[in-house]
């Protein structure tokens, strides 16, 4: 659902009140544009019952706040672009592991599965650490894979928090210590992608719990 409305205190709280009143679960909430007078806000919500009456209920509802301009339901991004994959680290390395997840994406994809690959060529330490642990608060994000030669120190600290959280961390088997921090270290990039596309999808049989190896 998202909902224009105007800009100020209280707006979001009077917008969330009316989804309360009407037993919605909130599972995500992003600000999609806020600028003087207006705010863009996008929600994601559940209801107990019939979601699209309890949907449609609530959009009348909040439609008469004096604060909100619009509402439009619109469908979930995890039904739109389901589960997502995010490949990190220097620009050739991750062009070819997006290679290999995007290929494998697309082939469970056609037959139902929403999985979406994300990349983003990034150098030097402190980025990197940042961008693995941002990882962890991307919405649907289900694993990260680090693309690059030589990655390590604070890197592997980020590596192991965020693992810890229950994201997915598959490295290509490079220098440094975070191959040693990983789920799963592949040498082959191509591969690389391909193996964690698998390890996310509901409709592969291959788990990484149950891999006899971690390093291939």
């Amino acid at each position: 659902m998202e909902v224009q409305a105007d800009d100020g205190p209280g707006v979001l709280h009077a917008v969330t009140g009316v989804i309360a009143r009407h037993q919605g679960d909130i599972t995500s909430i992003a600000i999609l544009e806020s600028q003087p007078g207006e705010t863009r806000t996008y929600f994601e919500l559940g209801f107990p019952g019939d979601v699209e009456a309890a949907a449609i209920a609530l959009q009348t509802e909040l439609s008469t706040l004096s604060v909100v301009r619009k509402v439009e339901l619109t469908g979930t991004m995890q039904r739109i672009f389901g589960k997502r994959i995010i490949i990190i680290g220097g620009g050739a390395q991750v062009g070819q592991v997006a290679i290999g997840a995007i290929m494998e994406a697309d082939r469970h994809n056609i037959r139902g599965e929403h999985i979406s690959v994300d990349t983003i060529p990034l150098v030097g330490e402190q980025p990197l650490a940042e961008a693995v642990r941002a990882v962890a608060r991307l919405p649907r994000a289900k694993a990260v894979v680090l693309a690059g030669s030589l990655m390590g120190g604070e890197i592997e600290k980020a590596v192991r928090e965020v693992r810890d959280q229950g994201l997915l961390v598959v490295s290509l088997n490079m220098a440094g210590s975070v191959p040693d921090a990983a789920d799963l270290v592949v040498t082959d990039p191509v591969q690389a992608g391909v193996m964690t596309v698998m390890a996310v999808s509901d409709r592969a049989k291959f788990t990484v719990d149950r891999l006899k190896k971690r390093v291939f």
